[in-house]
């Protein structure tokens, strides 16, 4: 640094430097990434299986869960904390205080559970007045009901696995995934049309599949808990005292966040709102893009995750160079699939948007579409995977702001004045988001420099003063 200045390329580390961490990252982030996947699948699957029903069913689906999601995102985001908290509590070799972090976790889950429940049933009630198609707002109604009692055991998953993965324990977690999945499939297949026996609920038997496949994924991760603890010979639930303090820690990591995941994913349900006031064609290829961006996001999401636990551990060690190393791989890692998505996307559009249409106007829209969403890949990789690497250090408050300023701030109008001001239709919208992500991907792999390096800098001192 000079004259006040950040010389930034020469803080970057070398690719020869990261290699001892190549292998661990991709040990710990490949299971997460295949977990990432396995969620979508688990609503790709309910969307195939209704679809045999009626178009009406697949938009109930589609509504019910998208109203689910809304309301539970923030509940989730809240228990990111124990990310932080598991992770340097094993890297300094505490595992009592990671079986507290999972106690406190599991209390916030259960009292969170209560209000989101309510939340869930209280909005089925109200959705005639939210101007949804009366055939489509019958089944949403009737699946909103059921899928709500699914709250709690998704909760009480998302605490089992922060802790899991906290621990470097992530195999377990992308097994859940997969038995998840597996009894979503047989239970729809009984359910909805009815057989073995059983009555043909329709909608409500994918609402009923939901429920026991998100049972299933918390029963078996506390099952590996148990297991894993009888193994050791020690007892995760030994002590279930509870202190305010810990609350305080859990949700002072954990607020942030969840506002920023919410932030984020309510940045992408506007843009969608918006699109669908235009016309079909453009609303359609907007739909189909979106879903190969989040796709692709899936896999930074699950690196993102391996980050924030291998800086945590590193952390949690006093460990600043493998603190940065750790970061800094989980970076690479995203640029390069991310750019390997990017030129998919750029050299081959049509074949990936033929998986879903074959209207021309679609299609042509579509193109320019996943143009832009090319543009946006490496930088939407770097910013959720610098997010995870912030979490690591214990800052989850900087990219809440980020994801404030990037999307809602700038992204966002930038795409309502592109889009309608200036006419550009949703191709100006994409732009919009474009920006917002790009802005955000920036600031934050800036952020990520300055602070891992002012870590860096306090483990120096810590040590230079013991020394003495």
């Amino acid at each position: 640094m000079k004259s006040g200045r950040y010389n930034f390329s020469s803080m970057l580390p070398a690719v020869s430097d990261l290699r001892a961490e190549f292998r661990p990252m991709f040990r710990l982030a490949l299971p997460v990434v295949l977990a990432e996947l396995g969620w979508m699948t688990m609503g790709m699957v309910d969307t195939l299986m209704v679809g045999r029903l009626s178009p009406e069913a697949i938009g109930a689906v589609g509504f019910g869960s998208s109203v689910f999601m809304g309301v539970c995102i923030f509940a989730m985001g809240l228990l990111l904390g124990l990310d932080t908290l598991v992770s340097q509590a094993f890297g300094a070799g505490n595992i009592d205080a990671c079986h507290r972090w999972l106690v406190h976790g599991c209390v916030l889950a259960f009292v969170l559970s209560i209000p989101v429940t309510g939340t869930l049933l209280w909005l089925a009630t109200l959705l005639d007045g939210w101007g949804v198609d009366p055939e489509v707002l019958v089944l949403a109604e009737a699946y909103l009901k059921v899928v709500a009692w699914s709250a709690a055991p998704l909760l009480f998953y998302a605490a089992f696995r922060r802790y899991l993965q906290g621990m470097a324990i992530v195999r377990p977690v992308m097994f859940a995934l997969f038995s998840a999945n597996v009894v979503n499939v047989i239970v729809n297949w009984i359910l909805i049309y009815g057989n073995l026996g059983a009555p043909a609920l329709g909608v409500v038997g994918a609402a009923w599949a939901t429920v026991l496949s998100r049972v299933a994924m918390a029963a078996f991760l506390l099952a590996t808990i148990l297991y894993r603890e009888r193994e050791e010979g020690t007892s995760v639930f030994h002590s279930l005292k509870v202190e305010l303090s810990w609350f305080r820690r859990l949700l002072r990591l954990g607020t942030p966040a969840a506002s920023q995941l919410t932030l984020e994913v309510g940045a992408f349900a506007a843009a969608t709102a918006l699109a669908g006031r235009l016309a079909p064609a453009a609303l359609d290829a907007h739909q189909i893009a979106i879903n190969y961006a989040a796709l692709t996001f899936m896999v930074p999401l699950g690196i993102a995750s391996a980050g924030a636990v291998r800086v945590g551990q590193s952390v949690g060690r006093k460990d600043a160079p493998g603190a940065s190393r750790a970061g800094w791989t989980a970076l690479l890692f995203a640029v390069l699939f991310m750019s390997g998505a990017a030129i998919v996307f750029l050299t081959a559009p049509r074949v990936l948007l033929r998986a879903f249409t074959s209207d021309a106007g679609v299609l042509d829209v579509g193109v320019t579409l996943l143009f832009v969403a090319a543009i946006f890949q490496l930088f939407d990789g770097v910013q959720g995977v610098a997010t995870g690497a912030l979490r690591g250090l214990g800052d989850t408050r900087t990219p809440m702001l980020w994801n404030l300023a990037g999307h809602w701030f700038i992204g966002l109008p930038l795409g309502y004045t592109l889009c309608f001001v200036l006419n550009l239709g949703v191709i100006g919208l994409w732009w919009g988001l474009s920006i917002g992500l790009i802005i955000c991907g920036v600031a934050l792999s800036i952020v990520w420099t300055r602070r891992i390096h002012a870590f860096e800098r306090s483990v120096r001192q810590r040590t230079a003063s013991h020394a003495l």
